[in-house]
């Protein structure tokens, strides 16, 4: 556990970025431009993701940059591409580098391990909290090993109020193929699971870039990952009246991937894309009539209303998101706010014809300079409607700063 005193200097943060090919050129480099940034001091956490280009640099990485940075606590993770600053480094070398001082802040990392139990999995060890409403957790996860779409609820169940976010590693073609750093090891398994508490808050936004089409259904039938029923009426034909009744370009991109938003709060009467937890519609059972959604979570009496995504739906919605927090989210001074940014590896240029779309976008509306790092992840972790959930094609983006009130 590591704290600060209150008579210490407030809140802190800096990145930098390299994509040198040389590895000791790009640590360098980053080790220089966090520590010239948090006036030549150690971070309390440094943060950092690392394509698989550097090679057999990568074994001792992390001891590396605990020693050159002087940092209490380093975690990181390999990405297939990184984010710093307001560039995407897309499918070629990179370093990404992000620290902070955490002010009165504790933070405390651990690698987690998940352990096959019947029908579920023992994750182990726990984390550890010790006021969960000043609490937050940056999660950096192995893919292949460890299932963090079912280690979300139990941690939501030990530890109601306390938001998740990050990311799986990517680049990787299988298990052990993934590296995760904590300190001075290097695991090809399991979970890094940091735990944020006091003076710095974890405030996030997550974009699932679909936009809702058609009107709202109900579910009135359910069973596992199958929607038998929408108002009473099968739901494969009430699905394919939607998409009948659809306008040719949304019936186009319906068509081509369909996805299904569960509704946080089926209270409300009209759903934003930010209300809905966005699915991908598998298939059709014919036999059942019913849809094939990607989640078991599904209930009768369920809120549900079809999807679809496209780079302009996308990009309007990440930017009305961001716009609509930037005046609560705008760092006090430059540098008193940091943040680590977790975006779907099908974004990026493939989805949205450009580059650094999504790291330009938070630094436009949260504030230029903003120091920012992060990696194209094979799964993005954030909060919907209060509560974390792993998502796909998703820009999760966690900013740190000082707690206000």
């Amino acid at each position: 556990m590591v704290r600060r005193p209150p008579s210490m200097d407030s809140p802190c943060f800096a990145s930098a970025l390299s994509t040198d090919p040389d590895a000791d050129v790009a640590e360098r480099h980053c080790v220089s431009g966090v520590r010239e940034g948090l006036g030549d001091e150690a971070p309390d956490l440094l943060v950092f993701f690392v394509t698989h280009h550097y090679a057999s640099a990568l074994e001792g990485l992390g001891q590396r940059l605990a020693s050159e940075s002087g940092a209490r606590v380093v975690v990181g993770c390999t990405g297939v591409s990184v984010v710093g600053g307001a560039e995407e480094i897309e499918h070629q070398p990179g370093l990404s580098l992000w620290g902070g001082r955490l002010g009165d802040s504790a933070v405390r990392a651990v690698h987690m391990e998940a352990r096959p139990d019947d029908d579920s999995f023992t994750f182990t060890p726990a984390l550890e909290v010790g006021e969960p409403e000043r609490a937050g957790v940056i999660l950096l996860a192995d893919p292949f090993t460890f299932p963090a779409h079912t280690w979300l609820p139990i941690v939501a169940g030990e530890l109601p109020g306390v938001t998740v976010v990050g990311g799986l590693a990517s680049g990787g073609q299988g298990p052990h193929q993934n590296l995760l750093w904590l300190d001075g090891s290097i695991y090809e398994h399991g979970a890094i699971g940091i735990v944020v508490e006091g003076e710095v808050e974890i405030r996030c936004a997550v974009s699932q870039g679909c936009r809702p089409v058609g009107e709202p259904l109900v579910i009135t039938a359910c069973s596992g990952h199958l929607i038998q029923g929408l108002r009473g009426r099968g739901a494969a034909k009430v699905m394919f009246q939607v998409l009948q009744d659809l306008p040719p370009e949304d019936r186009d991109l319906f068509q081509r991937g369909a996805h299904i938003g569960l509704a946080i709060d089926s209270t409300k009467s009209r759903f934003e894309a930010e209300d809905l937890l966005v699915r991908n519609v598998m298939g059709i059972h014919p036999q059942k009539e019913a849809i094939v959604v990607g989640d078991d979570s599904l209930r009768p009496g369920q809120t549900v209303q079809f999807m679809v995504r496209d780079a302009a739906s996308a990009s309007d919605e990440l930017s009305r998101i961001l716009e609509a927090r930037a005046g609560d989210w705008s760092p006090e001074e430059p540098g008193a706010a940091g943040a680590l940014l977790f975006t779907c590896g099908g974004r990026g240029a493939q989805l949205f014809r450009r580059r650094h779309h999504d790291a330009s976008a938070v630094q436009r509306h949260v504030g230029p300079g903003l120091p920012l790092a992060g990696f194209f992840a094979n799964g993005e972790i954030g909060p919907v409607g209060g509560r974390s959930f792993l998502h796909g094609f998703t820009a999760s983006l966690a900013l740190l700063r000082r707690r206000r009130p």
